[in-house]
């Protein structure tokens, strides 16, 4: 690959885009990103003027989007934080044009039609060849389709969490699936966008906690997806949490037989021994927000009942690093043949 990869983020202003930026000015093997802002949107100029905890580090131009602008930068991989409306147009353009593109919306996540129905979403030639092209961006479970991936959709935040907690014991086939999977997740308010909403306006998160979307989230289908679980086999119900960043994801399983607090440690330290950005905490200690707060980490640990079959799974990522920013470098860095942990560590 490239010496001196360059690259381009196309929505540098949102939560996701900003963490995404930031990680990019500072990993080694890149030249400065080329920052772009939506063709016609207002706004800020600069980086800076957006994020004023930038002053003194430099302004960062903010680019109206074209096409032309990313040739001329000789941009090879493109990241969008754009929604999935904007992600959905210009990506078939980007590919057409021999780049490669990261994308951090839910825009190329979703294969099953009735899972991507949620975002309104529909098919085309086009679209369904790209489609089958799409890499789902989850470097736990896909790493060698990630390195030669042109199209690498990006995991929603709560489905990391969820998917990689679940994934050791649904490969194992030790769990009873008949008698379902409940995934109970609480993140903070940056989940839901830089755009306010009546629902996440101080006023109704602050000293609060609600559930939301329940049977209805749009990454239920990526936990479906991926695990290859039956819709009827997984309730998941996400919650607003008053923080601002941060999720925690406690699962309930029930166990096909007994097994002991050290086979199930086992299961899940054989199956991501070579997982950089995963932690393991042993029984009964158990992850927290603040310990994954800020890293590109997912942690996982566990409690098993007295009987050994029921089982508690608790799962804690940064829903804008591991859940989207970091987990992007890290797709990035695995499509370019780097070290996992480059420019992220």
């Amino acid at each position: 690959m490239h010496a001196t990869l360059k690259t381009a983020v196309l929505g540098a202003t949102g939560y996701s885009g900003f963490e995404l930026t930031q990680l990019l000015l500072r990993h080694p093997q890149l030249a400065t990103p080329l920052l772009m802002r939506r063709e016609g949107d207002a706004g800020p100029s600069t980086l800076a003027e957006a994020f004023p905890a930038l002053a003194g580090n430099g302004q960062y131009a903010l680019h109206p989007f074209s096409w032309g602008k990313l040739h001329d930068h000789g941009v090879d991989l493109l990241f969008l934080a754009t929604p999935h409306e904007v992600s959905r147009m210009l990506v078939p353009e980007a590919i057409s044009r021999g780049m490669r593109v990261i994308d951090l919306s839910g825009a190329w996540r979703l294969k099953t039609p009735a899972h991507s129905a949620v975002y309104g979403f529909h098919g085309t030639p086009e679209t369904a060849a790209l489609l089958d092209q799409a890499v789902y961006g989850l470097p736990e479970l896909a790493s060698e389709k990630i390195r030669h991936a042109s199209l690498v959709a990006n995991p929603g935040c709560y489905a990391t969490s969820v998917i990689l907690a679940l994934a050791p014991l649904v490969c194992a086939g030790v769990i009873d699936r008949q008698k379902g999977i409940i995934a109970d997740s609480k993140s903070g308010v940056s989940g839901a966008g830089k755009e306010p909403t009546a629902k996440t306006h101080f006023v109704s998160v602050a000293d609060n906690l609600s559930a939301y979307s329940v049977f209805g989230h749009r990454h239920t289908g990526e936990i479906l997806e991926q695990l290859d679980l039956r819709s009827q086999e997984l309730i998941f119900t996400p919650h607003l949490l008053p923080i601002p960043r941060g999720i925690l994801s406690t699962i309930y399983v029930h166990l096909a037989k007994p097994m002991s607090t050290a086979e199930v440690d086992s299961c899940f330290r054989e199956f991501f021994k070579n997982a950089r950005w995963i932690r393991i905490f042993p029984s009964p200690q158990l992850p927290q927000i603040q310990f994954s707060l800020r890293t590109n980490y997912c942690d996982i640990g566990f409690s098993l009942a007295d009987d050994q079959q029921r089982l508690v799974l608790v799962s804690c990522v940064d829903n804008l690093l591991k859940g989207a920013a970091g987990q992007a470098v890290q797709n990035m860095n695995l499509m370019n043949g780097w070290n996992e942990a480059e420019g992220l560590a």
